[in-house]
């Protein structure tokens, strides 16, 4: 995909990210896929973690080429006064500011929203944290992990009989970066209005639980607590994953009811339609053995190609399972062009996930994958106005 920037949503947006692993600076990504300039802060000798996540190739980190993307990297020690006159620079000149500091800590370096906004009446400042900027579990240490126990998804994921099951990525962090770029949408938003920018409060425990939908409403109301179902649901049936033939897998669900009927009719049952408890979904996951095994056997008896055919033809809802391999190969994603290709200096074309969304006059774009540590750092002090002497001399100091 290619921009210029009268054609980006965001050109002309400035945002400082501040933050590490991963809510915040995802946050920051999205923002950037949509023209706005990214300037990624780093400490000087202890980069961004993410740097470091998971597998590398040739020594870089693959996972900091998708979270870093159309961001410049520069370095600052924010706790030498170097580093935070400098920022303060920065603020002046900018729209937006993503930190994930615990709780105090900008305070402590006199960088708090007092200085900030002193700097730039009309900065965002985003804040994003494990449990918020207040309550007894503030100052706390915190990942999305916990989010995703203490939200009660943990407790509702995996088999009946089995533990509770935590998520093998991100999920706490992913949808608190979507929530963090949404508030920050609004704040701006706001500011449009107002002419004054504020302070959004980001908890990573608190989008997971929205996602999560109404559970405290039923508890509430009913004192109802969802219990843990594996693959079932307790709001239809059938609504399991099932193995083909040739032993793959695909993925079944009924929430409408006219879906259930043509179903039934696919998998030769249609007589379990006429029965009384078909008639709702909560009904029919109350007889979910029954269901899973009308499913399930005829499934069995068919191969995974026949069986994603039968199920178009009935127009009935089914998705193979699958694996990263297959999603590179997927014919839909490819038609999105959800996985697409990017070059990058150090390692040439890459594939990764596209802009999060298609904008029909206005297209997002990745203008360039994640950037070495602190590659950027003299360009944009230069453009600040920082001479090569002043330059020179936080390097010194050891704010650059």
């Amino acid at each position: 995909m290619t921009e210029t920037t009268t054609t980006t949503p965001l050109s002309g947006l400035r945002v400082l990210d501040l933050a590490t692993l991963f809510a915040g600076p995802l946050a920051a990504t999205m923002l950037g896929d949509f023209g706005a300039e990214v300037i990624k802060v780093e400490h000087p000798t202890r980069p961004d973690p993410s740097r470091g996540h998971g597998p590398s190739k040739d020594g870089i980190g693959l996972w900091w080429k998708l979270l870093g993307r159309n961001k410049r990297a520069i370095t600052l020690d924010l706790s030498k006064p170097g580093g935070r006159d400098t920022l303060l620079r920065l603020a002046a000149t900018a729209d937006v500011i993503i930190e994930n500091f615990r709780p105090g800590t900008l305070e402590k370096w006199d960088l708090g929203w007092a200085e900030l906004s002193a700097a730039n009446p009309k900065l965002v400042l985003a804040r994003v944290t494990a449990f918020g900027q207040f309550g007894p579990y503030a100052h706390r240490p915190g990942f999305g992990t916990l989010a995703e126990a203490m939200s009660g998804f943990a407790a509702i994921t995996g088999e009946p009989d089995a533990p509770p099951t935590l998520p093998p990525f991100g999920l706490a962090d992913s949808i608190a970066g979507l929530a963090t770029a949404y508030a920050v949408m609004t704040a701006l938003a706001a500011r449009d209005r107002t002419g004054e920018g504020q302070v959004v409060d980001m908890a990573i425990i608190e989008p997971i639980l929205t996602a999560l939908g109404p559970q405290p409403l039923w508890y509430d109301q009913l004192g109802h607590v969802q219990p843990r179902t594996g693959n079932r649901s307790q709001n239809n049936a059938p609504r399991n994953t099932y193995r083909t033939a040739d032993g793959s897998w695909v993925a079944v669900s009924t929430s409408a009811q006219s879906i259930a009927e043509r179903v039934m009719r696919l998998v030769g049952r249609p007589e379990l339609i006429d029965e009384p408890w078909f008639a709702t979904g909560a009904d029919r996951a109350r007889h979910a053995d029954v269901l899973d095994a009308a499913v399930g056997g005829w499934i069995a008896t068919r191969t995974r190609t026949e069986v994603l055919a039968a199920f178009e033809k009935a127009e009935a809802a089914v998705a193979p399972i699958q694996d990263v391999r297959d999603v590179m190969e997927d014919p839909q994603y490819q038609a999105l062009d959800t996985i697409t290709t990017v070059d990058d200096p150090e390692l040439g074309p890459l594939r990764m996930q596209n802009v999060l969304f298609r904008l029909s006059a206005t297209p997002g774009a990745i203008r360039w994958t994640g950037r070495p540590h602190g590659a950027d750092t003299d360009t944009v002090l230069s453009e600040l106005g920082l001479t090569e002497a002043e330059l020179t001399t936080l390097r010194q100091a050891g704010a650059l």
